[in-house]
């Protein structure tokens, strides 16, 4: 994350955005490991799951726009998906094509904790109750997504660490 960044001088307006970037990096992340998993050939099937993530990031990064919107109306937002660097982010290269199925869910896994460590650690900073109040609430979420996937890794087939070759033509859709 960028180091200009003050938690403790954060607004309300740039606490929503903050949160409503963060979302929209899951959901991309999310729909890069359904792409570069795929949803295809027998047994589980991953790539659905990490579609289901995409879709739950996204709802969720709308959700928290609508509310944005009501508070603020159209007021152009100061940060940027930039500003956002090792929030939630998995480290550069993790997510990459061949990777298992099993490597999907720890890049997730990790991301997902990284957020929670990134709302809770910000809390102690934050005086505002209302920003307190968010961010604490989408810490306790980030923990439902921890769970979420520790689940889903739970039923993975053994054949799910096994890293897939790829065709190079069949580019994977980011």
């Amino acid at each position: 994350m960028s180091t200009s960044l003050d938690l403790s001088k954060l607004s309300l307006m740039d606490a929503l955005d903050l949160a409503i970037l963060i979302e929209e990096e899951a959901h991309q992340r999310y729909k890069m490991f359904a792409s570069l998993i795929g949803h295809g050939g027998s047994g589980y099937h991953a790539g659905t799951f990490f579609s289901s993530m995409a879709e739950n990031e996204a709802k969720h990064g709308n959700q928290l726009l609508a509310q944005r919107m009501e508070l603020f109306g159209k007021t152009p937002m100061k940060l940027k998906l930039d500003d956002l660097y090792d929030v939630e982010a998995p480290d550069t290269g993790a997510p990459r094509r061949g990777m298992s199925v099993v490597q999907a869910f720890e890049v997730g896994l990790a991301a997902e904790k990284k957020a929670y460590d990134f709302y809770d650690n910000a809390l102690p900073g934050i005086t505002d109750p209302e920003i307190r109040t968010l961010f604490t609430e989408l810490r306790d979420e980030e923990t439902e997504h921890v769970e979420m996937l520790k689940a889903e890794m739970a039923k993975l087939p053994a054949s799910a660490s096994v890293e897939v070759e790829n065709d190079p033509d069949d580019a994977p859709y980011l």
